[in-house]
């Protein structure tokens, strides 16, 4: 969404009461000048088809209210995918912070009562081979492999118990965890991508717009192509409108920014107040439909006035002013 400045189709009628008088001479009838409209002109981030259009021409609006929707088919899907990435991703998580569930366990304490008495059998078996030996019943070889049995069942004893104390605790698995919330937050993080650009396809008025907020134009019928930052909507609320009347360069020494006139208009029941928010420092001609040669060779400084917000919405863009000093 961006604010623009509107060209003032206007400005010719505006000066043509002028012509006698000249647009920058002030007269008893004071400085002659217009009604300018700044215009929101809405648009979509991305490109898409218009599938909804919720207002109209000459429409007033609220704040917030939805303006237009974009297609959303796309976005959608991708936002289901990424939610279910962060539900994936967060079950995984909890797993590992959890540890082993109590059947894993009970396996593992089976398995090293196993490996417990596969040691005790080996260790009997050993002495009796340690017996035979000294007898000379029994080759040295026989009584290498009883030993390295008994060994080997020692070893598997301690691998079971081990695997126990990691079953019990989280200690040791720190990094595995940290990992595993890493992506947690880059599942969220796609999610959150997914959210934005989804929000993007619906488009409402602005947050900071006024109460009512003028449906200056809309620019695409449903079903049309919308090119990605064409505006959709114009918009013009009530604060945006503003006085510009032009001054001759000896009236213009006399003007500062803040000071108040007050502007008359055809159909106006009461005079327009308003403050004075820009003057040129670029001197310029009359507007070119004074064809009169004295009147071209006069310089005017263009002024720019911001009227009440009660008296903003009495006035229509392009509307012919006459603008008073105070």
């Amino acid at each position: 969404m961006r604010g623009v400045k509107a060209i003032a189709h206007a400005a010719w009628g505006a000066c043509i009461a002028a012509v006698l008088s000249g647009c920058g001479e002030r007269t008893a009838s004071g400085f002659q000048g217009y009604a300018e409209g700044e215009y929101v002109l809405v648009a979509a981030p991305a490109a898409g088809r218009l599938e909804k259009r919720w207002v109209s021409r000459g429409e007033e609006v609220a704040a917030a209210a939805p303006l237009f929707v974009l297609e959303q088919e796309n976005e959608k899907a991708s936002r289901r995918e990424a939610e279910e990435r962060v539900r994936n991703a967060e079950a995984k998580l909890a797993n590992i912070a959890a540890g082993r569930r109590k059947p894993e366990l009970d396996a593992i304490q089976a398995q090293e009562a196993q490996a417990a008495a596969a040691r005790e059998l080996s260790q009997r078996q050993l002495k009796q081979q340690e017996a035979l030996h000294a007898r000379g019943f029994l080759s040295a070889a026989s009584l290498d492999a009883a030993r390295s049995n008994y060994n080997r069942d020692i070893a598997r004893v301690a691998e079971t118990e081990a695997q126990i104390r990691l079953a019990r605790m989280a200690i040791g698995r720190d990094k595995e965890i940290a990992a595993a919330q890493a992506d947690v937050e880059s599942a969220r993080a796609v999610l959150a991508q997914s959210d934005w650009r989804l929000a993007q396809r619906a488009i409402g008025v602005p947050a900071g717009a006024p109460a009512k907020t003028l449906v200056h134009d809309t620019f695409y019928a449903e079903g049309e192509w919308v090119a990605a930052g064409n505006p959709v909507v114009s918009l013009l609320p009530p604060g945006n409108l503003k006085l510009r009347f032009f001054v001759s360069e000896t009236a213009v020494g006399s003007l500062k920014v803040g000071q108040a006139v007050r502007a008359a208009c055809d159909g106006c029941s009461a005079p327009i107040m308003a403050k004075i928010s820009y003057i040129s420092r670029q001197a310029e001609f009359t507007p070119p439909v004074i064809y009169s040669r004295d009147q071209r060779a006069k310089l005017v400084f263009l002024v720019e006035a911001r009227p009440e917000p009660g008296d903003a919405a009495k006035l229509k863009p392009g509307q012919p002013l006459d603008v008073f000093l105070n």
